[in-house]
C-alpha cells in the first residue's frame, strides 16, 4: 500500500465500519486472505457490476478513466475488461511501480472485509 502506508508501519481496522455504510470507491479496507490470520491492506478500486481495466497503468471503470491521485509511481499495467461479480468488490495496493506480476489484487467477496482503515 505505499506510498499511503508503508511496510511495518501501524494501521488501525475499524471492524463495524460496514455495518453502518456501505463499501464506497477508494475506501481502504482490511481483508481477510487466507485463513484468520493474514489479513491485507488494500484500497477497493471496482464496486459489484462494474467493468474494470487497467490501460497503460490507468484505471478505468465502464470504459471511463479513473484519476487516483494517491498512485505515484506507474508502471503499464494492463488487464483486460472483467465485469465485478454481485457480492464482489475489486481491490488492489497504491503501489503500482512494481511490475504487476508482484501484486495480489482482484476480486474479493465483500464478506472477506473485516473492516475499514482507521485514517
Amino acid at each position: 500500500m505505499e506510498p499511503t502506508y508503508n511496510d511495518a508501519s501501524f494501521a488501525f481496522c475499524w471492524r463495524p465500519q460496514y455495518a453502518f455504510s456501505q463499501i464506497k470507491r477508494f475506501d481502504i479496507v482490511t481483508v481477510r486472505f487466507t485463513g484468520k490470520s493474514i489479513m491485507l491492506l488494500k484500497r477497493v478500486i471496482g464496486l459489484p457490476g462494474e467493468t474494470l481495466e487497467f490501460r497503460q497503468g490507468i484505471l478505468y471503470i465502464n470504459e471511463k478513466q479513473i484519476q487516483e491521485p494517491y498512485v505515484r509511481h506507474r508502471r503499464p499495467w494492463n488487464l483486460a475488461p472483467r465485469r465485478i461479480k454481485p457480492d464482489h468488490v475489486y481491490i488492489v495496493g497504491d503501489n503500482r511501480g512494481t511490475p504487476m506480476s508482484s501484486h495480489v489484487f482482484g476480486q474479493v467477496q465483500i464478506n472477506r472485509i473485516i473492516g475499514g482503515v482507521v485514517p
